[in-house]
């Protein structure tokens, strides 16, 4: 049986490895340590951690000066704070001048759950792929978690990981390899290509293998990192199948659908569907009904590859 683990609680983990591994590394809160999981590193290394207190702007002004005298700081709080909040903060202080700051926020989507609509990061993807010298990722699991804090800390200049709340299916091993920048196909298919990415690729599998019931040949990539996007894998899949949906915890304005939109148009034009919510806001619930409600599941997969297949 699949192990259960948020995203959130592999970063707590994956940052205290880092701790122990490079003593540059120093991480920020807002806050929210239990909830974030910061509070792991800050307990094994209370003369790295800084809690900024309810002051997001703060936040990433003292990670981006941290940078700057070539510390490599983790900053923390809900996506919706993150890239909100102190979206100006992060353009002007951390991406214009391509400091080296890693912004690792959770509580992203709507698997927050009955927090609502306030705290449901539905646009954080978009905003944050629309920052020059930014890096966005968006792992699917622990393990891909684990290793793109990983690759984060060593790559030079700023990366925003998007994490969840909720416990998502482990879906790699330790034998899988994460790489900034590669999209990874999990299984290859001829008729139709499935590209999703966070807790959407686990959705994706299920779908293939109830297409597969039916005679269809799903190919399933997963791309973790939303910018800069894997352009190869996605245009060999518009020339090998006959068409892509993308699916995504995100409004489907300015994240996945449209980087892949974005790619597929430019070169090699073929029928596409975007799943993710609507342009519309979420509303107070459990994660699993806000999922089923804004039709983010395998069901809505298997009826918009069968309908793009038509």
């Amino acid at each position: 049986m699949k192990k259960i683990i948020a995203t959130r609680d592999a970063y707590g983990s994956a940052l205290m490895d880092l701790g122990h591994e490079n003593k540059d590394i120093v991480v920020l809160d807002a806050d929210l340590s239990g909830s974030t999981k910061t509070g792991i590193f800050a307990k094994e290394f209370p003369d790295r951690f800084f809690n900024v207190g309810i002051a997001e702007q703060n936040l990433m002004g003292t990670a981006a000066g941290l940078a700057a005298v070539g510390k490599i700081p983790f900053t923390s709080t809900f996506a919706v704070f993150a890239t909100g909040r102190a979206y100006e903060i992060i353009r002007n202080s951390i991406c214009y001048p391509n400091l080296n700051v890693k912004i690792a926020a959770t509580h992203a989507g709507l698997t927050v759950g009955e927090d609502g609509a306030t705290h449901q990061a539905l646009e954080d993807l978009s905003l944050m792929r629309s920052l020059p010298n930014m890096t966005v990722l968006n792992p699917a699991d622990a393990e891909e978690t684990k290793q793109a804090i990983k690759a984060s800390a060593e790559h030079i200049g700023p990366v925003y990981i998007r994490l969840g709340r909720s416990g998502v299916p482990t879906l790699f091993d330790e034998d899988y390899k994460f790489e900034i920048g590669k999209g990874v196909e999990l299984v290859d298919g001829t008729d139709i290509t499935i590209i999703a990415t966070g807790i959407m690729v686990g959705e994706a599998l299920k779908a293939a293998n109830e297409l597969n019931k039916e005679g269809i040949s799903a190919r399933i990539i997963n791309i973790s990192t939303i910018k800069p996007i894997d352009k190869d894998i996605i245009i060999k899949a518009a020339k090998e199948t006959k068409g892509i949906i993308t699916a995504e915890e995100h409004n489907i304005i300015g994240g996945l659908g449209s980087a892949v939109a974005e790619v597929v148009v430019e070169n090699a034009p073929t029928k596409m569907k975007r799943i993710g919510t609507m342009d519309v806001f979420g509303e107070s619930g459990t994660g699993t009904e806000l999922l089923r409600k804004y039709n983010l599941t395998y069901e809505t997969i298997v009826k918009e590859a069968k309908d793009l297949l038509k």
